[in-house]
């Protein structure tokens, strides 16, 4: 199992950049309706483990369903890089899109399926 470290990533213009404490090992491949039309790729990691470095003017917020996760992107890209909610616990997370992710190799990971279409 890998340890979580620090990556670096954003949205496809660069307006949006960030800094998260994440473990690749844990990566989730959910069906909910938008995950699946926009191909996310997520791992969570705690909010106080996530630095929005650039980009927050450019931030628009899209809530949808139950409105429990604010599904962050880019007004000038579109790319949704992070999207910030809770944990079932109600500690304050952030879904780190992993696509999003400099320096990933995607083909190295194993995505775990989550039903978030039952949800």
């Amino acid at each position: 199992m890998e340890e979580a470290r620090t990556y670096e990533g954003g949205c496809h213009c660069g307006a949006v950049r960030y800094a998260a404490r994440v473990d690749l090992s844990r990566v989730i491949s959910c069906n909910c309706s938008i995950c699946t039309k926009r191909g996310l790729l997520l791992a969570f990691a705690p909010a106080a483990e996530f630095t929005l470095r650039s980009g927050e003017p450019e931030l628009s917020d899209y809530q949808f369903g139950q409105k429990r996760i604010h599904h962050l992107f880019c007004r000038r890209c579109g790319v949704e890089s992070f999207a910030r909610g809770t944990g079932e616990d109600g500690t304050p997370m952030v879904a780190v899109n992993v696509r999003c992710l400099d320096g990933v190799d995607l083909s190295a990971l194993s995505p775990k399926p989550f039903d978030g279409r039952s949800r």
